[in-house]
């Protein structure tokens, strides 16, 4: 975790997360990237690209600057190496786009969570994010200045499909010396025995290099609700899952099962993309 990318909108829960991209850094000898993205409404992408000595887009620059420069003062960045920039794309675009084009390693950003959306990185941009993003996303729901990861929770169907993402979740359990539960969830609809069910996983695990886990199966009405309830069961520091993005989630996660969770979980969430 050496490049860190923060999209910031200037909120208190961007700051959140900025807040624990400053501890993950400091941590790791890393750096940080703060990003806005500038939409301007009415703008078209041609008008922009040509037009950047607008005195309306250059008036939106020069005030996001002012704020960039302002934010990069506070005392919780101090001895971190931190850049800037502002892109003028739409906010989930220029966000996995600027996370590319700068071999970032992890994306925080915040988010309300259940208590509603309503600033410019939350909602649909975080959820658009979640999905399309191949570097792991973290989504941060509450100021947290101490934010550590002891128990740390992944669910999962524990398919074949899984196992390249897995192999970035044993590597972040690693690297923030967490304990790794592993989850299976059990539901009316996706009933498996106890004795299935532990196959599935000793099989799975048991070809990767992981000691610092426990295995459980946990049986609740439906998916989300499981992972909720199990995560807050053993009072879990972060929930963890894999999503297939843009296709569609064909075995454990079906449908918006990770955005529901990412929305509804009071928790910090984790996405790998498969």
């Amino acid at each position: 975790m050496k490049k860190i990318l923060v999209p910031t909108d200037f909120s208190n829960h961007a700051e959140y997360a900025l807040k624990v991209a400053a501890k993950i850094a400091r941590e790791n000898n890393g750096e940080i990237i703060l990003l806005h993205m500038l939409e301007l409404p009415g703008q078209g992408s041609d008008a922009i690209g040509s037009g950047s000595d607008i005195p309306e887009i250059m008036f939106f620059k020069n005030k996001a600057i002012e704020k960039l420069e302002s934010l990069m003062d506070v005392d919780y960045l101090q001895g971190i190496t931190v850049s800037q920039a502002i892109q003028f794309e739409k906010a989930f675009e220029g966000i996995v786009s600027v996370s590319h084009k700068n071999n970032v390693d992890l994306i925080i950003m915040g988010s309300h969570g259940a208590s509603g959306f309503q600033e410019m990185f939350i909602g649909s941009n975080t959820e658009k994010v979640v999905r399309s993003s191949d570097i792991p996303v973290l989504v941060i729901k509450k100021e947290d200045a101490d934010f550590s990861v002891e128990k740390f929770v992944f669910a999962s169907d524990f398919s074949d499909e899984i196992k390249n993402s897995f192999t970035k979740v044993v590597d972040f359990a690693t690297k923030f010396n967490a304990h790794l539960n592993l989850v299976m969830i059990n539901t009316p609809n996706n009933f498996k025995s106890t004795e299935v069910a532990k196959k599935i996983m000793t099989d799975f695990i048991q070809e990767f290099n992981i000691s610092n886990y426990t295995s459980h199966i946990y049986n609740d009405t439906n998916v989300e609700k499981g992972v909720l309830n199990f995560a807050k069961s053993i009072n879990a520091d972060l929930i963890g899952m894999s999503t297939h993005g843009r296709k569609g989630i064909s075995h454990f996660f079906n449908g918006s099962i990770s955005e529901d969770l990412v929305n509804h979980s009071k928790r910090p969430v984790v996405t790998f993309k498969i």
